[in-house]
């Protein structure tokens, strides 16, 4: 049986304005109904197969990560929170020795959560050729064929084959991300393969090459996973252990080094979403070449990316090869062959400290969701949902008092020491230092308009004293 875990930690800044550090490209629908990380997860649900899937991700992404999950149906999951981002290294070893301790002959699949794979079926034959390698002691990981000079990616150089694994090869060498005349040597020359960044291998392996290869990382990884503790639904790792773990990408840190690398070809329609050229590439398109989603109307235009949200319209006329993207509160404009360098843009946003660069304008909670309508110097007003049997926190504010208007569904409203039920069209008020909950027991979605007015409405503006999801 396969472990698979996923890792869930990216920040995928190159498809700004749609990811977000808060909200990442691996929580969004971009190729289809679900979103990335529920497709990775649901390609893994053949329990003849695979174990229930471990997912790895920052505290922040938490909740989000937890209801992704059950939004998809998808149980027994296991959540790890990282405190400290530390590359993929530690998050490799961490899932060694997390399987290794429910199976010592654990084999464990790493695996990105925002990839896309257009033929999963033969993902499942390539994985079963890496497990048979990984049972003999190698550490794999799948090439992917290049099929153009692309310098975005890591290389690997194919060596012989596998003695008894037909499909499976030696790692002559990796080639980190090249120059654009190497990548266009290396695709005459044949031979090599773009890397993937997925690795099958069994956790007993990884452990002794970690052993020899990054003994400092295996302690303090050891230690996180020791002194974990379980909070809610979650595996939180020690702060302290992480925190002394050095940072390094797992290819560095032991595929680099390790004389047990190996390789398995896989012709699986794999794209990494790298930018939005990417998207371009692997969907659908209209006569004229165009990618079309959301509210578009699209005029003599040609080989184009335009993507709109609900809420704005689009409207090109005479583009070629461009990429348009509208959100509530940002707008890309790219030709589409520069959209790689969307990350530098938002790095120039941070430094600037444009909330845009990180915060969406809707805003994910453990107990439902909330969007800004408008906002003035004392005043704020928001759309908020809570899902049916949630609760948000017993708490108070300092500087502000609050308007509920109830627009659709049912509210149970703590206020001091009175208790009422609120339905469509009702409203309510909350004084400033009023102890207060929100609470949700209908069936389903509530939808409620917040006025929030004040001398500060800043969203730091807040007191818990009890909580459902352990924040107070």
């Amino acid at each position: 049986m396969i472990y698979p875990v996923i890792l869930s930690g990216g920040s995928g800044t190159r498809l700004w304005p749609l990811s977000r550090a808060t909200y990442p490209k691996q929580f969004l629908p971009l190729t289809g109904d679900q979103s990335l990380l529920q497709q990775t997860v649901l390609r893994f649900t053949d329990r003849d197969l695979y174990a229930p899937a471990t997912i790895v991700s920052n505290n922040d992404h938490r909740f989000l990560v937890a209801e992704q999950l059950r939004a998809a149906d998808i149980e027994n999951a296991t959540i790890v929170l990282e405190p400290v981002a530390r590359n993929t290294g530690p998050a490799a070893i961490i899932a060694a020795l997390h399987v290794h301790g429910r199976n010592k002959d654990g084999i464990v699949a790493l695996l990105p959560s925002d990839h896309a794979i257009a033929d999963v079926g033969e993902l499942h034959a390539r994985m079963a050729v890496a497990r048979e390698a990984a049972e003999d002691g190698y550490l794999v990981t799948f090439g992917m064929a290049a099929t153009r000079p692309e310098t975005g990616y890591g290389y690997i150089k194919q060596g012989g084959g596998l003695k008894g694994l037909e499909g499976a090869f030696e790692v002559a060498s990796f080639v980190e991300k090249p120059l654009l005349k190497d990548a266009e040597a290396m695709l005459e020359a044949g031979g090599y393969a773009w890397n993937s960044g997925m690795f099958v291998f069994a956790a007993k392996t990884l452990i002794a090459e970690a052993e020899t290869q990054e003994p400092e990382m295996l302690h303090a990884c050891r230690d996180a996973l020791e002194k974990a503790e379980h909070d809610l639904d979650f595996l939180r790792l020690s702060e302290a252990a992480m925190t002394a773990c050095p940072s390094q990408s797992f290819d560095v840190a032991i595929m680099e080094k390790t004389e047990r690398a190996a390789v398995v070809p896989a012709e699986i329609g794999w794209s990494d979403l790298g930018a939005w050229q990417s998207l371009w590439e692997i969907q659908d398109k209209d006569p004229s070449g165009n990618v079309v989603s959301g509210d578009v109307v699209a005029l003599k235009s040609r080989n184009s990316y335009l993507r709109s949200t609900d809420t704005r319209t689009l409207a090109a006329v005479g583009l070629e090869d461009m990429t348009i993207v509208v959100t509530d509160d940002a707008v890309l404009a790219a030709r589409s062959d520069m959209t790689p360098l969307v990350k530098d843009l938002v790095a120039e946003m941070t430094r600037e400290d444009r909330k845009q660069a990180k915060e969406h304008p809707l805003v994910y909670r453990p107990w439902g969701s909330y969007q800004d309508i408008d906002q003035g110097p004392r005043f704020r007003v928001k759309r908020i949902i809570v899902k049916p049997g949630a609760s948000l926190s017993l708490q108070r504010h300092i500087h502000r008092s609050e308007h509920w208007i109830i627009v659709s569904g049912v509210a149970k409203v703590t206020c001091g020491d009175k208790e009422l039920i609120l339905h469509e069209n009702e409203s309510t008020y909350i004084p400033v230092l009023a102890m207060h909950r929100l609470e949700n027991p209908g069936k389903m979605d509530l939808h409620m308009i917040e006025v929030q007015v004040g001398s500060y409405v800043g969203e730091d503006d807040i007191e818990r004293f009890e909580d459902t999801y352990g924040r107070a």
